[in-house]
């Protein structure tokens, strides 16, 4: 039986490459974002072990509590849609305010991760290193530093799969992704049984990205267990 015998099925079929367009301009959000924070979340981790540590606490419990979708909201608006570059100007496109205001709260999560991936250091380790009259910077790079990796690789990877599930946030804001496009297919098909289905295959499209990420993650935890 021909697939034009079931109009919901074809429409998604002819629909399915623009979904998986749309999909890869989510994931390219959250690989950004996640990018981003992660830099910027190390820094702010590094920052809270100096003097300026209240800083680094305000920033988190600012980031780490502020409601996603406010965030990129106040990114949208508070940034211009265009820059000024000499004589020119430059396209600051919504997607981008959206990667920053998905960072944000990224970067404070990761810094309470790396947080607690130093704390988690058994003290012994410390002052091993001190008694070897180990530099601060040659304790951290040699010692500290590769634990915490491990550590924070699972968190971290856990993290990345809620930033990617929040992206689906991008569309509010004007965002040509994934789900702006089954917004405009189901809007054309103007089917209730095509709605339904679109909104399915987005389930299954996060879920198929997202999972393998969970499953790794739990592999991750029990190999670094003991470490």
């Amino acid at each position: 039986m021909a697939i034009d015998s079931f109009p919901v099925l074809s429409a998604l079929l002819q629909w399915s490459p623009a979904l998986v367009a749309g999909f890869g301009q989510n994931i390219l959000i959250s690989l950004l974002a996640i990018g981003i924070g992660s830099v910027l979340g190390l820094l702010i981790g590094a920052l809270a072990l100096s003097p300026l540590a209240a800083v680094a606490r305000l920033w988190v419990q600012v980031f780490r509590n502020a409601p996603w979708l406010v965030l990129i909201y106040f990114t949208t608006y508070v940034f211009p849609f265009e820059i000024h570059i000499g004589s020119s100007y430059v396209s600051f496109p919504d997607w981008i305010k959206v990667t920053i205001g998905l960072a944000l709260p990224a970067s404070a999560n990761v810094a309470e991760i790396f947080r607690g991936a130093i704390g988690s250091i058994p003290s012994t380790q410390w002052e091993a290193a001190r008694s070897l009259a180990f530099t601060r910077g040659q304790l951290f790079r040699s010692i500290i530093l590769p634990q915490c990796f491990k550590r924070m690789l699972p968190p971290w990877m856990n993290l990345y799969a809620v930033v990617t599930m929040g992206t689906a946030l991008a569309s509010l804001v004007g965002v040509h992704d994934v789900i702006d496009t089954a917004q405009i297919a189901s809007n054309t098909v103007n089917m209730t049984g095509f709605t339904v289905v679109i909104y399915l295959s987005l389930l299954v499209l996060f879920f198929a990205y997202c999972y393998p990420i969970s499953r790794l993650t739990q592999h991750l935890e029990r190999r670094y267990a003991f470490y």
